[in-house]
């Protein structure tokens, strides 16, 4: 069976979904990969590693060709696939509440799109799952943004003319990217503290050496959803935190935001009267700024300055780490294929009863499938 791996047309995307570790794994298993010629020449994997890996090179159409497999990291526009065979698998991240009308242009073309990004949060499912694996490089590359805008150093020194106190940073949301963030800060010695809305990420922030902040006054509110997730809080819930967040956000030197909720737009955790309170020069950095934001004001992709502080909106903050980010993505996607791969039938074969093709796949046989899609 053939393996395409397709290069990216999204803006600011410089990852690729295939190295020249995994596509080496991928011929070891007995399949043809097809690479198409530049792919990751962003993600500093030159057309020769991946030839001499077992890869062959060649253009879209001839990448396409006959593939039963297509590997992207976000999805492709459906008129880039002419030529796709119907049944072809494509496996990427596909934002299918957001690109709905891409979605169906997968179903007319007959395809199987599989979106990585719904891997159900299951054990088993760890090592397939691509959000947390550039979650993690996103929270590390946040603080390392937020070190290069801040214009004072982020560790206590002492010197012989005299003290540089520490930074003090607050993260907000400690999913994985959140605590990633707090690891990061810690390393570089800042004082930091976070808060969540999930009561059992207190252990977690405080094993990291990090100050938990979290609201004690409302009882009975855990913020645990499915999968892990945080949910919506209740409006006495988000008026405590308002206010406990607010006198804590004024002594902060910078501000990390993490918090998403699936499908959903990004919650509002800070507005502009609380970065009135934060002192000239402090820097935000908000990481969840594609899906609107967790701070009033901030911008997709650019840098904004609100009553002094610096609000980071950068987009697509993984890609921002290339190299890595594509290793680590590659590696899931080589993990899933290779945990549903046929001996026998020398390709993938994905159960229709088993969770993870439930959780992954949006269109079959010319048609949308996806519970998730069709409830919206």
């Amino acid at each position: 069976m053939k393996i395409a791996v397709l290069s990216e047309a999204a803006p600011d995307e410089r990852r690729v979904s295939a190295t020249a570790e995994t596509v080496k794994k991928f011929v070891q298993l007995g399949a043809r990969v097809a690479v198409e010629a530049g792919a990751g020449r962003s993600a500093s994997v030159a057309d020769a590693d991946y030839a001499a890996a077992g890869a062959t090179l060649g253009s879209r159409a001839e990448v396409l060709a006959d593939a039963d497999v297509v590997l992207a990291v976000q999805g492709p526009a459906p008129e880039s696939l002419t030529g796709i065979k119907p049944g072809a698998w494509l496996v990427a991240g596909l934002n299918p509440f957001g690109e709905r009308a891409r979605v169906h242009g997968y179903a007319a073309l007959g395809i199987e799109a599989l979106a990585m990004e719904w891997m159900p949060r299951i054990t088993r499912a760890q090592s397939m799952d691509i959000l947390s694996s550039q979650s993690n490089l996103a929270g590390y590359k946040a603080v390392i943004d937020a070190a290069a805008a801040y214009g004072r150093a982020f560790p206590m020194m002492m010197t012989a003319a005299g003290t540089v106190s520490a930074a003090r940073v607050f993260v907000m949301g400690v999913g994985v990217a959140g605590l990633q963030a707090i690891a990061t800060a810690r390393r570089l010695g800042a004082q930091v503290s976070a808060t969540d809305v999930r009561s059992a990420t207190k252990e977690q922030i405080q094993s990291l050496g990090a100050k938990p902040i979290f609201v004690e006054n409302v009882a009975g509110i855990e913020g645990e959803g499915s999968g892990g997730y945080a949910t919506e809080m209740s409006p006495e819930y988000q008026m405590a935190q308002a206010e406990l967040v607010s006198s804590h956000l004024a002594k902060q030197d910078v501000v990390i935001t993490t918090a998403l909720i699936p499908g959903r737009p990004a919650p509002r955790l800070i507005n502009d009267a609380q970065l009135q309170t934060m002192r000239p020069g402090s820097i935000v950095v908000d990481l969840a700024v594609e899906q609107g934001g967790n701070v009033e004001g901030a911008v997709a992709g650019e840098v904004v300055e609100r009553h002094g502080v610096r609000i980071l909106g950068h987009r697509n903050v993984p890609s921002r780490l290339a190299a890595d980010a594509s290793a680590l993505f590659a590696r899931n996607l080589y993990n899933f294929l290779s945990a549903y791969w046929d001996k026998e039938a020398g390709r993938p074969v994905l159960p229709d009863e088993d969770e993870v093709t439930q959780g992954i796949r949006l269109t079959r046989g010319g048609a949308v499938v996806h519970p998730r899609l069709l409830q919206a």
